[in-house]
């Protein structure tokens, strides 16, 4: 048994190492061909950024290509609350907020490095379950995330579409459905912690071998935003937990 059991995991490491070769050829392909075909100048500097070797190197010239059009883009409102009601925004525009802080301080993650999104669960839960409100704010921050121009890995994704007579489905939450070898470099995760007033919100990348955290921010959701959400996660019609 204990022969089968190392044996099970070598193959998956090698699996994992096959993996992340085929996205490296993957990405010299893209390269060449944009070489090739004479890239115009955005294009380039994405070149140049994928043939940098130095990681710190390749985040700064990242942060430095994105962070003008992201702020110019959001008009200077990210985050804040100041000339709009709070009813008119949804959970989404507290994520770009954040977003916004996790890129000011970004370090190692860039265009050629990918990532994946998990849930953000309460701090006083036990990490097992996640809420309505820290599943739809994992979805916010995947689309934040893809805007910027980073690889976004969804490992909920199947290899095959389920047909059934309900739909045609290709996510699956249930692990044995997924595949384990999925080259992720980082993952944009964190913790929600309830207060008076609405929902604090502890963002990070954190490296998937390294454990290291690359980059951090916080933010802040209102009540009258976070209760929309967490008021629909019931349970036979019973409310699961209504934010205070």
């Amino acid at each position: 048994m204990k022969k089968l059991i190392i044996g099970s995991i070598a193959l998956s490491l090698l699996n994992g190492c096959a993996s992340l070769d085929k996205w490296t050829d993957f990405e010299d392909q893209q390269v060449e061909a944009s070489i090739n075909s004479g890239a115009s100048q955005p294009e380039t500097n994405k070149i140049s950024l994928l043939r940098s070797a130095d990681p710190l190197e390749n985040s700064a010239n990242f942060q430095n290509q994105y962070q003008d059009k992201w702020s110019s883009s959001s008009n200077g409102q990210m985050g804040s609350h100041n000339g709009q009601a709070a009813n008119t925004k949804n959970v989404n525009h507290y994520v770009r907020g954040i977003m916004q802080d996790l890129l000011t301080n970004l370090q190692y993650v860039n265009a050629s490095t990918p990532m994946a999104v998990s849930s953000f669960v309460f701090l006083d839960s036990n990490y097992q379950s996640a809420s309505l409100l820290g599943n739809q704010i994992s979805e916010g921050f995947m689309h934040e995330v893809h805007k910027l121009g980073i690889p976004v890995v969804d490992f909920k994704a199947t290899d095959y579409i389920r047909v059934t007579p309900g739909g045609d489905f290709v996510l699956s939450k249930d692990y044995i459905d997924l595949s384990p070898d999925i080259p992720i470099r980082y993952v944009l995760t964190g913790t929600l912690v309830r207060h008076q007033q609405g929902i604090m919100v502890n963002a990070r990348i954190v490296g998937m071998e390294s454990k290291a955290i690359v980059a951090s921010a916080q933010g802040f959701i209102p009540s009258a935003i976070s209760n929309h959400i967490m008021k629909s996660n019931n349970n036979d019609g019973i409310p699961v937990y209504t934010a205070q």
